[in-house]
């Protein structure tokens, strides 16, 4: 005998029968697809303090890469004293995240930056920004950011079809956060608490969307809007 027909829809794949297709072919000039800002603070060979933010960087477990310009700086700094502190700016830093874009630590200017930017030595008070002693490295924390990470330097590798970047591995030795931005009793972040600056094609954002849901490992669910 055969089997009656099956009253129930097959499955399917969610937005599959109405996949965009209006897709066209670009050639953008940059490629900050939308990533958190970081602001790096090193020592300067004169032990000063020099700051810079970057929008290439990226965690695995307690390694942080960091990608940057083979001139700056801060790139000649990591290959020569091998610390650095990656601190994280929450969206309402964006104007002092700005205020940092243009100054550069190199006195000479390089000669690709000089019609954009300019030499500061003291960066932190051109950004209205504030050191705070770190613990295990010597360079800075920024006291305004909600979170901070002290790391050493593994590797510094060249990047680029020209070896104009810097590909920076970091071992995290010291993480600092905000009580607001921590589960209370717990060593967790709290996703629900802590908000990025995104820095998306040279555009600055915050995340404006409520929570969608969380990882299958998450530590910390039942925290946000959707639990």
């Amino acid at each position: 005998m055969n089997a009656p027909a099956s009253t129930t829809a097959p499955p399917t794949t969610p937005g599959r029968d109405s996949a965009p297709t209006d897709h066209l072919t670009i050639s953008p000039s940059i490629l900050y697809f939308g990533t958190p800002v970081a602001l790096l603070t090193t020592l300067n060979p004169d032990g000063t303090a020099n700051l810079a933010p970057i929008s290439s960087a990226w965690a695995l477990g307690h390694t942080v890469v960091l990608g940057l310009g083979a001139e700056s700086r801060t790139a000649a700094n990591l290959a020569e004293r091998r610390e650095v502190v990656v601190s994280l700016p929450s969206p309402d830093l964006w104007a002092a995240v700005e205020r940092l874009a243009p100054l550069t630590g190199a006195d000479p200017v390089p000669a690709a930056k000089r019609e954009v930017y300019r030499h500061e030595p003291d960066k932190f008070a051109a950004a209205g920004l504030h050191p705070q002693d770190s613990e295990a490295v010597g360079p800075p924390r920024v006291a305004e950011c909600p979170l901070q990470l002290e790391a050493t330097v593994r590797t510094v590798s060249p990047a680029g079809p020209d070896g104009g970047f810097r590909i920076v591995e970091c071992d995290v030795v010291r993480v600092h956060a905000s009580a607001s931005v921590v589960v209370p009793g717990t060593q967790h972040v709290d996703p629900a608490a802590w908000s990025p600056l995104i820095y998306s094609f040279r555009h600055y954002f915050g995340l404006a969307h409520p929570e969608l849901g969380h990882g299958f490992r998450s530590q910390t669910a039942g925290r946000g809007a959707a639990g």
